[in-house]
């Protein structure tokens, strides 16, 4: 939970926040390594992000903030991911619930938590659910009481930021089975965060449980997510855009950790010829290979963070799916980006760059632990059908 001192900067514009996230990057780089050998969760920093500014960026302008584009919150991700991947993710689900209000919310809700985030209030997660028959068989019940208000009941898993959270938007179903946002205080009665994420990578999002055992929620903090779905909508374009961010930021982050060792720590391959590593042919061809996949997948995202803006301006059945479409692209084009440099930083830096204590080892990590969030073998199928069948991408809010 936040523990600001005073109300959050308000962030005026697209190149404040830009400005903003790449200062705060270069301070949470330094300290990522030791946070992630030790497990020390991001408190603090999440603090500074918070009094910062850059959660509520999104907030739309008629209420107080800079509802800064789509192409400006991908790449303030993609900074915060090259620095540190873990603290990159915890925000994520902040921005895509500021998403909900803004389609669902009614004026009321959205004065209401709009103020909140801009007081440097942060948003949780409670959505996904272990043990059910897939990712969308959600059991967690919204049960009506007599006076009008609910009762929430279930259990949560991968339930990133909750921890740190002032509010939980937790997934639920009600009655006739439609899926509603309900919008949980952290310290509500009934309510349990579980610090027991033991992920290999992402090791500091505390991605733990939560329990919710008949918590009381008032009416005016349920928002009707099943109407989102109904209709052209981004709800999906814009979450997979923020993982896609990460996975980019991992990759940058990786090849520019692999630059610095090579550059200054690796020994020349005896057969090369050469006093240093960094003039070994070999070793140029293999990180001039890297860098284009890193700069494929920066591009692939600039891409599809700019359909999503052209969709925010205009939305419709076509220009929705084009969005959809250009996202699914950029997250497999960075999740293989991720994957691949996290792993051939080891390849390209030598028996050294193995050491546990350096922890370089973090970047595959979290990289092959973000990417298992939604399998890209399924974003390649509606890519195929789009473009050889015109087949419009579903509306289940992972594309």
């Amino acid at each position: 939970m936040s523990s600001l001192p005073e109300p959050a900067h308000v962030i005026a514009d697209d190149t404040e926040a830009l400005k903003v996230a790449a200062a705060l990057a270069e301070e949470f780089r330094t300290g990522a390594a030791e946070r992630d050998a030790r497990r020390r969760l991001p408190r603090a920093e999440l603090d500074r992000l918070s009094a910062s500014g850059l959660p509520a960026i999104t907030v739309p302008a008629e209420y107080g903030g800079a509802d800064v584009s789509a192409v400006t919150l991908a790449e303030v991700f993609r900074l915060l991911a090259a620095a540190d991947a873990s603290l990159a993710q915890i925000p994520q689900s902040h921005f895509v619930y500021i998403n909900v209000l803004r389609r669902q919310g009614t004026q009321a809700q959205q004065a209401f938590f709009f103020g909140e985030v801009l007081a440097g209030k942060r948003f949780g997660n409670a959505q996904s659910e272990a043990g059910t028959r897939h990712i969308q068989d959600i059991r967690t019940r919204l049960a009506p009481a007599a006076d009008g208000s609910y009762t929430l009941t279930g259990v949560k898993h991968y339930s990133t930021g909750a921890l740190f959270a002032d509010w939980i938007p937790v997934l639920a179903r009600a009655e006739d089975d439609d899926l509603h946002v309900a919008y949980v205080p952290r310290d509500a009665p009934g309510l349990t965060v579980v610090d027991d994420w033991d992920g290999m990578g992402q090791r500091t999002t505390a991605s733990g449980t939560v329990r919710l055992e008949a918590v009381p929620v008032p009416a005016d903090r349920v928002v009707p997510h099943h109407l989102t779905f109904r209709g052209p909508q981004l709800h999906g374009a814009v979450a997979q855009l923020l993982h896609a961010a990460i996975d980019a930021g991992i990759a940058s982050g990786a090849l520019a950790e692999a630059v610095a060792f090579v550059r200054t720590k690796s020994r020349p391959w005896f057969e090369s010829g050469f006093e240093t590593a960094a003039e070994d042919p070999l070793l140029i061809q293999r990180f001039g290979e890297l860098a284009l996949q890193v700069r494929g997948a920066e591009a692939l995202l600039s891409a599809a963070a700019r359909a999503v803006d052209t969709a925010r301006g205009h939305l419709d059945e076509d220009t929705a799916a084009e969005a959809s479409i250009a996202v699914a692209a950029a997250k497999v084009a960075a999740a293989t980006a991720a994957v691949e440099t996290g792993s051939s930083l080891f390849e390209v830096s030598g028996t050294r760059s193995a050491l546990d204590a350096l922890g370089l080892h973090r970047h595959w990590r979290d990289a092959r632990t973000h990417t298992l969030h939604d399998p890209a073998r399924w974003k390649v199928q509606h890519i195929g059908r789009y473009v050889l069948n015109g087949t419009k991408p579903p509306r289940h809010g992972l594309l």
